[in-house]
């Protein structure tokens, strides 16, 4: 007959020893590289207007990968009447861009809104 305490001595063993044994924990990730874009057809439109962004002044956002983005290094006045019917402020429409994500913004090195559709 053994002795109750070899076996739950045994178990410890094996639980430290296991425990010893794995892989040390990863360093936590740091931020993600910035998702860069070049010349791609993105949707534009105003952020307040049509993508429900918070703000209360009319601004260039862009959606990306159906996530919505202020744009910085181009103007919403840049780009014609944003009122007016085909305006950005009243429809989406389709830009050609090219620039980073920069966090929660979108820093543009070019912005070309592309001709409505209607």
């Amino acid at each position: 007959m053994s002795h109750p305490t070899i076996p739950c001595l045994l178990s410890l063993l094996v639980i430290a020893g296991s425990a010893c044994s794995r892989a040390p924990a990863s360093a936590p990730a740091g931020p993600a590289a910035p998702v860069v874009a070049e010349a791609r057809l993105v949707e534009a439109a105003c952020g307040t207007c049509q993508f429900d962004l918070p703000g209360s002044d009319c601004a260039l956002a862009v959606r990306i990968d159906g996530r919505a983005y202020y744009v910085d290094g181009a103007s919403i006045d840049d780009l014609g009447d944003p009122h007016a019917e085909d305006g950005i402020c009243n429809t989406v429409r389709q830009a050609r861009v090219s620039g980073r994500l920069d966090g929660e913004r979108f820093a543009a090195t070019s912005f070309e809104l592309l001709p409505s559709a209607r």
